[in-house]
């Protein structure tokens, strides 16, 4: 698989459902990081990745602790609007680990000041909003990674 799609602790089931349906297009592979602001059971999820959840590639964790302790060998860049480097930067190569946030507050601060030498933004070209849906990020990051991929 090209990508690795990391979401940790997602609370809105639409986008989670979205992201899912964007890695099955993508060939990605969607690891989910527990506690979620749903349940997995969610009509929502569902809904919004239709009919493709069921051969989605996807694996569940409990908790960050164990995403990182299963995950320690990955190569891993993490996604944030207190990200330095533009997105446009990450060095793609098969098998990376895109991680990012949930969608009130991101990443938490543990992490990114842990991976600052792999803390990448989406540049913004307004002042008047923090970030864009977590949805829309996660499909342009994922596509320009496999336009680079290519």
């Amino acid at each position: 698989m090209p990508l690795n799609i990391v979401l940790i602790e997602p609370e809105i089931p639409n986008n989670t459902g979205n992201i899912g349906r964007l890695s099955l297009g993508s060939g990605s592979r969607l690891h989910l990081v527990k506690p979620f602001g749903f349940e997995i059971s969610d009509a929502r999820l569902k809904r919004a990745g239709l009919d493709y959840w069921k051969h989605i590639d996807i694996t569940i964790y409990d908790s960050k602790e164990e995403f990182f302790e299963k995950n320690k060998e990955a190569n891993m860049v993490f996604l944030s609007s207190h990200g330095t480097q533009s997105h446009w930067d990450i060095p793609f190569e098969d098998d990376l680990f895109l991680v990012f946030g949930k969608e009130s507050s991101g990443l938490p601060e543990s992490i990114t000041s842990a991976h600052q030498t792999a803390l990448y933004k989406i540049p913004l070209h307004s002042e008047h909003i923090r970030s864009l849906n977590i949805a829309n990020a996660v499909s342009i990051v994922v596509y320009e990674g496999l336009r680079q991929l290519k």
